[in-house]
């Protein structure tokens, strides 16, 4: 397998990042358990609706929802004869392809309505893959004056990335310069030997997604990943972020009205 080099180059970047899911490398399932959504209005209870979860923490989920979900919006979560009330931290972008979900944290501590869950499985991975259908590899690339077989394009973005080898110790945190689907740079962390095995969290436009890999070479601060294996659950939210990032950078300015008088 020919990995795929990051190096800098100009291209869109992302929002703010807030990630749902703290920093912390944590337990996370996919996992669909049907509960009930208390929506809460004006600090009452509203609205209940079924749904089911798509991912489930120890702090909280990801969810689907029929309603207009807003973030900072509180919701119980019923299961059985536990609940939990929750705050919604993350909605994604109506026009794609996750419309409609959302993640929310609890705001109390405690027993969540998955504590059983989380205990007894454990994260699944699968293999890194293309996407798209008859993805082949594409070779109009170069990296100082020798040919690159690049598999996807490669974006600017702005993130973190938390990273553990694999059988190791705690490598701690670095920034995210560029992501692909095969690979991303990472900054400022610690320097580790080509061909380490990693573990990693990634933070950027507003969700965490967590890999597996292994470093393809260091170059001063700056650290190249290939990705091998992606946790079981994460590959839509990999595909989501990606989408936003080919969007071109004029789009969030779209909506800018354009005064042409002149002022007096």
């Amino acid at each position: 397998m020919i990995a795929e080099e990051m190096q800098p180059q100009q291209s869109a970047s992302t929002a703010n990042v807030r990630p749902p899911i703290a920093g912390r490398i944590e337990k996370l399932i996919h996992l669909a358990l049907p509960v009930r959504l208390i929506h809460m209005q004006n600090g009452e209870r509203g609205g209940m609706e079924f749904a089911c979860t798509y991912d489930i923490h120890p702090r909280g989920a990801r969810l689907r929802s029929s309603r207009d979900v807003q973030v900072g919006d509180l919701i119980t979560i019923e299961r059985g004869r536990s609940k939990s009330v929750c705050r919604v931290v993350w909605t994604a972008d109506p026009d794609s392809a996750l419309h409609g979900q959302f993640t929310v944290e609890c705001v109390e501590s405690g027993r969540t309505p998955w504590e059983e869950e989380l205990r007894q499985m454990e994260e699944q991975y699968l293999p890194v893959t293309a996407s798209g259908p008859n993805r082949t590899p594409s070779t109009n690339a170069f990296r100082r004056g020798e040919q690159n077989r690049r598999r996807g394009p490669r974006f600017q973005v702005e993130g973190e990335a938390n990273l553990a080898e694999i059988g190791g110790r705690s490598c701690g945190e670095g920034r995210l310069e560029q992501l692909s689907e095969h690979g991303c740079l990472i900054s400022g962390s610690e320097a580790l030997a080509d061909g380490t095995g990693l573990r990693l969290i990634l933070n950027m436009c507003d969700v965490s997604i967590a890999l597996r890999g292994h470093v393809r070479y260091t170059a001063g601060i700056a650290m190249g990943v290939e990705f091998q294996e992606i946790r079981q659950g994460d590959r839509p939210l990999l595909d989501y972020v990606l989408a936003r990032l080919k969007k071109p950078r004029s789009e969030d300015f779209a909506d800018l009205e354009v005064i042409t008088e002149h002022i007096v």
